[in-house]
């Protein structure tokens, strides 16, 4: 049986009535987003975000993030939640008390299986990895965080895994974005999924694109925003700057070892289906 995994990234929730960068209500777009979940011809088994949850960190944003995603809570899907550099840790843990996966240590890190057999041990491991340093908008792997790195993928050699994190570890040629990308720990980080074969995606956020790179011996990505997305622009000195093109998050469809495929599902209504003949 097939493991649907969606995920969605970087929404940027202000507090209600409050705009992203003076201009931008992120709000209505989670919500199409949740919406075209929702709509999802096959429902997913679980739904995590992969970082930048809300914009400052606050209470208030995170209050009106749990108001945003309590359809998703109505459909019995499982909602995992990570931290980007727009996030604070320990008012995220405050948040979501009822997230007991979240822990209580320095990082916020956890395992947890995924899909029709997870209870029995047959489904998809999603292993979450947090690349956030505080107050820095680039992305950290200290040797702490490497180490339990090894020491859970080490347990889970005979399992299918896909590795979450906020800050990709490849260069994405937007010059801007690099340079508060995953600055330490990206070659450390490769070598790790080099002897583990079974990390069968490395995915992220942080980018506000669909991108995809091959990185470590597997294939690393990073998916769109349901709300704004940064510039497609690859000159060494390109503007900082976000644009409206059409949002859309990931579905990750794992079917069995080395089976996973990747697909984007755009958020918004369109013309169609229509069928191809008569």
């Amino acid at each position: 049986m097939t493991t649907f995994l969606a995920q969605i990234t970087d929404m940027h929730i202000r507090e209600p009535g409050q705009l992203a960068y003076g201009r931008l209500d992120t709000a209505p777009y989670l919500r199409a987003a949740v919406q075209a979940l929702a709509a999802l011809r096959q429902r997913p088994h679980a739904l995590v975000l992969t970082g930048d949850l809300v914009d400052k960190g606050s209470a208030a944003e995170y209050a009106h993030l749990a108001d945003l995603l309590a359809p998703v809570q109505a459909l019995s899907v499982p909602v995992y939640l990570m931290p980007g550099n727009h996030d604070d840790r320990d008012q995220l843990r405050r948040s979501f008390p009822e997230h007991r996966y979240l822990g209580a240590g320095e990082f916020l890190q956890y395992v947890v299986e995924i899909g029709a057999n997870a209870e029995n041990g047959g489904g998809l491991c999603l292993v979450a990895l947090d690349t956030v340093q505080q107050g820095d908008s680039a992305g950290h792997l200290c040797a702490k965080r490497l180490q339990w790195l090894r020491s859970t993928l080490a347990g889970l050699r005979d399992r299918a895994v896909v590795l979450a994190m906020h800050h990709p570890p490849f260069e994405t040629l937007i010059g801007h974005m690099d340079e508060i990308g995953l600055v330490e720990g990206a070659g450390e980080l490769a070598e790790i999924l080099a002897a583990h074969r079974n990390v069968e995606r490395v995915i992220c956020g942080h980018l506000h694109r669909s991108i995809f790179a091959a990185f470590g011996g597997t294939v690393a990505c990073t998916a769109p925003s349901p709300a704004h997305q940064v510039c497609l622009d690859l000159a060494p000195d390109a503007a900082q700057a976000w644009t409206l093109e059409p949002p859309g998050f990931h579905v990750h469809a794992w079917s069995g070892p080395g089976c996973l495929v990747t697909h984007e599902a755009a958020i918004g209504s369109f013309d169609g289906p229509h069928a191809f003949t008569g």
